[in-house]
């Protein structure tokens, strides 16, 4: 197709508009560029002058620039201005008129991807494993003990292991990381530690303790028969954390079990039980029990030669409230145990279940017809009554047969503003520790400049400003609209990235824009050369259940536009590391950041 002198004119008028704005967006913004840190000081600008390019709807031009065989911009985020600059020239000297065009501050085609690639390296290292974007892993509580594990983590291609605050504490957190240091030490590799802060989060308080028991269960099929015995291991009294499976006893009782050896039982309902040994290590010993077994505390276990054990302590069993769709559920701002309903013989609801809201302070914020969700938005409600110290939530989603609600749950309240900003007093607490321990902090709720400058002072009253990373958890809608100024404010210290914090954010910005907001923080992060983390439910089927989805998979596809994705913990973890590494290797060599349309940001 022929280009026409209207066709030219059009698009370098609004090329001029464009650049007019990029300009007056810079000069007005001249006292933020000072206060970052030298490292970030062309990327501020870039993203300054993207911020300003994005506040036109850019798609009619991008039509038109294709249907003239030019660039279409979309993929210029990271190097902006020297593409427009460019572009103008083009357009220009089509036009006769051609014309030396320059600017102070512009990056030149491929320097934003530079830029980019250090700045990734410089938060999450060099990755030597023959791929570009680095894998995170959650690490359970059972990495501070189980160090074979963390050391498949890393065999398997983990680059950057995650511990979350909200969960065990300090001598568990510990634990986790001289295990990971010492799995990345014998593998001759790097792997870079991220804590949590658990941040301003609303969540479930605890829910009514349940018995100290622990129940094994063999498998069977349709038709009742064994299919696999119910696995249990010995571990001595000593042990400070115990996982579904494993029982205390005595260690020197322990010591003299040995592969083949039966033991007998009566389990807490009198029934009798034999279990066999089927491996033994120096602190371990494995059974397997073909009937179901429930032990408690002094349970007696019974050897024929070398006498009885009784079990040892164990945890209670943390219970939860099965909720069915128009069920009744109570929020409260006690923050004593919840309570189950309560039924009477005809089944008929007499008390309806009460869980406490963690800060109580929010029962305060709740209104009327407002909608709430828990637990990733897998149980959904709306608020039907408030009182002082609580309101009710009538159950409009759940699971068929009940979803099971339990301690320690997100709650979201995507409607209200419930004036939750900055760190907390556990926040700054815990960033201690890891201002001692790790290499990078995942700031949670992120919402406001003034909350970035807050962490940004607690760091350097820590002496660790420019030394320990920060990665911002984009997961609110309100952190979103002030993405550009969240990431300046963060420029003015010198390890820095963004995570993706998919679950919460799609609660709060609702399933319809996710992708649009997705797709805008890669652009605005890829501008400011910040490398984004992509996380949430990758690989979840098959980290939890040992089979992957399809979406999944297609998941994966889409997160190579991302620097760093992330892996949530489960059984089959590792298996998940090994076909991320994978998938991630093979697609690299074919895959780059995509091409999109650019509307006009509706909140610039």
């Amino acid at each position: 197709m022929a280009t026409t002198p209207d066709q030219l004119t059009k698009i370098a008028v609004q090329i001029d508009e464009i650049l007019d704005r990029v300009a007056q967006h810079e000069k007005e913004n001249v006292p933020l560029l000072h206060k970052v840190y030298p490292t970030y000081r062309e990327s501020a600008q870039n993203l300054l002058h993207y911020a300003a390019f994005r506040s036109f709807d850019a798609r009619e031009m991008q039509k038109g620039l294709k249907r003239l065989g030019f660039t279409r911009l979309a993929n210029a985020e990271g190097n902006i201005l020297g593409s427009l600059i460019n572009l103008k020239k083009v357009v220009n000297s089509l036009q006769g008129t051609p014309l030396e065009l320059e600017g102070e501050g512009v990056l030149s085609i491929g320097e934003g991807k530079q830029l980019l690639k250090k700045h990734t390296a410089q938060l999450l290292g060099d990755n030597k494993k023959g791929r570009r974007v680095h894998i995170m892993v959650t690490q359970p509580t059972e990495s501070a003990y189980d160090y074979e594990k963390v050391l498949a983590m890393v065999q398997n291609g983990m680059d950057c292991a995650r511990v979350n605050c909200a969960h065990d504490g300090p001598e568990v957190w510990e634990a986790i990381i001289k295990n990971v240091r010492k799995a990345a030490k014998e593998c001759g590799t790097e792997v870079k530690i991220a804590m949590d802060l658990a941040g301003p989060k609303v969540r479930t308080g605890a829910i009514q303790s349940g018995p100290k028991v622990k129940k094994f269960k063999p498998k069977r099929d349709e038709f009742g028969k064994v299919t696999a015995a119910a696995k249990i291991e010995l571990v001595p009294k000593s042990k400070e954390f115990l996982t579904e499976s494993q029982i205390p006893v005595d260690a020197h009782w322990l010591k003299k079990l040995v592969v083949g050896d039966r033991l007998r039982t009566k389990d807490i309902r009198g029934k009798d039980r034999k279990l066999k040994i089927v491996h033994t290590q120096e602190d371990k010993v494995a059974l397997n029990c073909n009937k179901t077994l429930y032990v408690e505390m002094g349970t007696v276990l019974e050897h024929p030669d070398i006498g009885v054990a009784k079990v040892g302590e164990l945890p209670r069993i943390q219970k939860g409230i099965l909720l069915r769709v128009g069920d009744t559920l109570i929020v409260s701002g006690n923050e004593a145990e919840g309570v189950l309903p309560k039924f009477d013989s005809n089944k008929k609801l007499m008390v309806p279940a009460r869980i406490p809201c963690i800060p109580s302070h929010i029962v305060s914020k709740a209104k009327m017809g407002a909608p709430i969700l828990f637990d990733d938005g897998k149980i959904e409600g709306v608020i039907k009554s408030i009182a002082d110290d609580f309101f009710e939530v009538k159950i409009t989603k759940a699971k068929e047969g009940g979803s099971l609600l339990k301690a320690e749950k997100g709650i979201n309240l995507p409607t209200l503003d419930l004036g939750m900003d900055g760190l907390t007093a556990k926040d700054k607490q815990d960033l201690k520790f890891v201002a001692k321990h790790a290499d990078i902090v995942n700031c949670s709720y992120v919402n406001t400049e003034e909350d970035v400058i807050g962490l940004l002072n607690e760091l350097e009253a820590l002496g660790v400003k420019d030394s320990l990373g920060i990665i911002l958890k984009i997961e609110t809608n309100t952190a979103y609209k002030n993405l550009i100024g969240i990431l300046l404010a963060a420029m003015q210290t010198k390890l820095l990235g963004v995570m993706i914090a998919r679950g919460d954010l799609a609660l709060e910005v609702g399933w319809k824009k996710m992708g649009m907001v997705q797709e805008g923080i890669l652009s605005f992060s890829s501008a400011a050369h910040i490398p984004v983390v992509w996380a949430t439910q990758v690989l979840e089927g098959l980290a939890k259940k040992g089979v992957p989805s399809r979406s999944e998979i297609t998941d994966i596809t889409s997160s190579i536009q991302a620097e760093c994705v992330m892996l949530n913990k489960g059984p089959h973890i590792n298996e998940a590391i090994q076909l991320l590494d994978d998938i991630l290797s093979n697609m690299e060599t074919s895959h780059e950041k995509k091409e999109v349309m650019l509307p006009k940001m509706e909140w610039l």
